[in-house]
């Protein structure tokens, strides 16, 4: 059992030369749940806990920070200025998949072997919110998940309705959502770090596959949405029945029963 992540065990998982810690807990088919910035806090691990209350094998890789520590606006800078000069992510490419992906395809590859059922889902957050999109070019990847997903950063137009992929990836995702598979997203509406654009982008390449919860942040919303929210799961999340976050997280574990259970 984890010190740092109770009621985790923890263990370390090699591919391509990158030995990293994941954390497991629960049964039932695998979920990857992939950590926003600054790293596995405990508001992160609270999600976690919820996937595996509802029955699914979580495993929870830490790729950068400290697990279990707080958030803090220090903690932050720190993280986000060392992930955004490591080679395994692509912060500002317009048409390239971060090479995490292949680390994380392999983690989710095995946790299929090991969890059984139909396939596997996942879960990106922040800077690793598109991560999910990519690992579906496996088609052992059944439930997609991006939660505000950030890269690349939207700095410009073109930036702005970017997903952070190859062109070859993309083709196999959207032959796949041609074939009938789903990708959920989830966005703030006022979030400057998820621009309407991409979102925009998704729903062009993927069609009705791709089902949308964007929660009202403007000015004055009927539930006093701060106008700077970001994270729908974790952060910003509030846990009251008809919350629009506590909707959301809903959403997301029935998606995850919509595509995982047979």
């Amino acid at each position: 059992m984890s010190e740092q992540l109770p009621g985790f065990d923890e263990s370390s998982f090699t591919h391509d030369g990158y030995t990293r810690q994941v954390f497991r807990a629960g049964s039932g088919p695998a979920v990857i749940v992939i950590h926003e910035v600054p790293g596995i806090t405990p508001q992160v691990a609270a999600f976690a806990r919820r996937v595996v209350d509802r029955g699914y094998s979580v495993r929870l890789p830490s790729l950068f920070g400290t697990p279990g520590k707080p958030m803090s606006v220090g903690y932050v800078l720190k993280s986000i200025s060392g992930a955004c000069v490591a080679k395994e992510f692509t912060s500002f490419a317009l048409d390239r998949t971060s090479p995490v992906i292949g680390w994380l395809r392999q983690l989710a590859t095995e946790a299929h072997a090991e969890c059984g059922g139909p396939g596997v889902g996942a879960v990106g957050m922040c800077f690793t919110g598109g991560f999910a999109l990519a690992m579906m070019a496996d088609e052992r990847m059944l439930a997609p998940v991006l939660s505000q997903p950030s890269l690349p950063f939207a700095l410009g137009k073109k930036r702005a309705g970017a997903l952070g992929i190859s062109d070859a990836d993309l083709a196999i995702v959207k032959q796949r959502a041609g074939n009938g598979a789903c990708v959920l997203g989830l966005r703030f509406t006022k979030d400057p770090s998820v621009p309407a654009a991409r979102f925009g982008t998704l729903r062009r390449e993927l069609g009705d596959q791709f089902i949308a919860v964007e929660i009202d942040s403007a000015k004055g919303n009927e539930h006093g949405i701060p106008r700077m929210a970001h994270s729908v799961l974790t952060e910003h999340f509030v846990d009251s029945p008809g919350h629009p976050t506590t909707l959301a997280l809903e959403r997301v574990l029935s998606f995850f029963d919509e595509q995982l259970h047979v």
